[in-house]
């Protein structure tokens, strides 16, 4: 008997483990809901109050059928007796918006049951987690600025290229009232229409205008690219041919068709990811053009960016820079927020050399649109002020 001891002794410990982690697995609450981005009258897909996501799929005849959330991995469906799939992610999303594909049989497929949204270089489905601090974008009983679509000429490309804009809620009361302008740039396999609708850009805005928090401007958004997009081919971009349409072509529509103050005080560019990097290459070319900076998870400005370029201490009115808290890693530097040098670091390197920095870190989100909605609310106070 006393040689069975060890191993009855090893079977009660593994015993007990095994209890204790099936204690630790989190319940998952059964408050589920259909995400707000859903089509019209569709059940699915649908999250609860913990970030748990819940997918439903018909397809009879699969296979298999699995669901894809960009780099949080595959979540499986397993089908039901009604030929329905049905699944649900193995752990809380981080709040705010998704972009999710299907996987079905090994084709790439959008649900049926969910809006779409132009990310990854295609429209994919779309799906809303809860956040706790959704007020700054949602849509209140307060006065609303109007989002229009403009084609403007292009001699560089022999096109009409199409941006929108957002002009603030009393711009078409008063004919004589002048605006200042931010140029806001989409990230890679995005294009023009992000900022409106996975980024509620104008309701941002309007939140903040209506609370007195920030000056009413106008938001110019375009496609940052010249060329058609490719995946994998971010490594051979070129910024030059967009920076011909908006310096040389866009800007000058703009101020010969709206009412801007059409100078470089008044003038802004930001930018999330590889907007951000454009942000970066163009304002710093033509600081008699912008005076404010905006870099979302999108690099950094160092004091030698400052030192390579003439003017900048006299021109530059407001370097803002933010990352996702996950982006940034453990250690100095790391992640995302390593690119171009330690992003707090120099942020407060150029706030003790007398200029006007600001770093911001968006709590619990990575290289999403609940970081970039956050960096737009913290930024947009911070622009044109007096």
């Amino acid at each position: 008997m006393k040689r069975y001891l060890p191993v009855l002794a090893l079977l009660i410990s593994l015993g007990v483990s095994l209890c204790l982690a099936q204690t630790d697995q989190p319940t998952i609450k059964d408050d589920f809901r259909p995400s707000t981005l859903n089509q019209p009258g569709q059940e699915y897909p649908q999250v609860n109050s913990q970030g748990y996501a819940r997918f439903r799929i018909v397809a009879p005849q699969a296979q298999s059928v699995s669901v894809s959330l960009g780099g949080r991995g595959g979540t499986p469906l397993k089908k039901t007796d009604d030929g329905a799939w049905i699944g649900t992610t193995a752990a809380p999303l981080d709040e705010g918006f998704h972009y999710y594909r299907l996987s079905v049989d090994g084709g790439t497929f959008n649900d049926p049951g969910a809006l779409n949204f132009y990310g990854s270089i295609r429209w994919e489905s779309g799906i809303e987690i809860p956040a706790h601090d959704q007020e700054f974008y949602a849509l209140k009983d307060v006065p609303h600025g109007r989002v229009q679509q403009i084609l403007f000429p292009s001699k560089s490309t022999r096109t009409s290229r199409r941006a929108f804009v957002y002009t603030p809620p009393d711009y078409d009361k008063s004919q004589t009232r002048r605006y200042p302008v931010l140029y806001l740039q989409h990230g890679w396999g995005e294009d023009e229409t992000a900022w409106s609708n996975q980024g509620h850009a104008n309701l941002i805005m309007d939140n903040l205008i209506a609370e007195g928090k920030t000056k009413p401007f106008l938001i110019v958004m375009t496609y940052g690219m010249t060329n058609d997009a490719k995946m994998g081919s971010i490594g051979s971009f070129s910024v030059a041919p967009f920076e011909t349409v908006l310096v040389g072509e866009l800007i000058p529509y703009i101020d010969a068709n709206f009412r801007t103050l059409s100078d470089q005080p008044h003038r802004a560019m930001a930018g999330l990811s590889m907007g951000g990097m454009e942000t970066k290459t163009i304002t710093l070319k033509h600081l008699d053009v912008f005076s404010h900076i905006g870099l979302f998870s999108g690099g950094t400005i160092s004091p030698e960016d400052v030192k390579s370029t003439p003017g900048f201490t006299k021109n530059v009115k407001l370097v803002f820079v933010s990352y996702g808290s996950r982006e940034l890693g453990g250690n100095k530097g790391g992640g995302r927020g390593g690119f171009g040098g330690d992003p707090k670091a120099n942020a407060d390197a150029l706030k003790q050399a007398g200029l006007n920095s600001a770093f911001y870190v968006s709590p619990d989100t990575a290289h999403e649109f609940q970081s970039w909605r956050r960096s737009l609310r913290e930024m947009a106070p911070l622009l044109f002020k007096d």
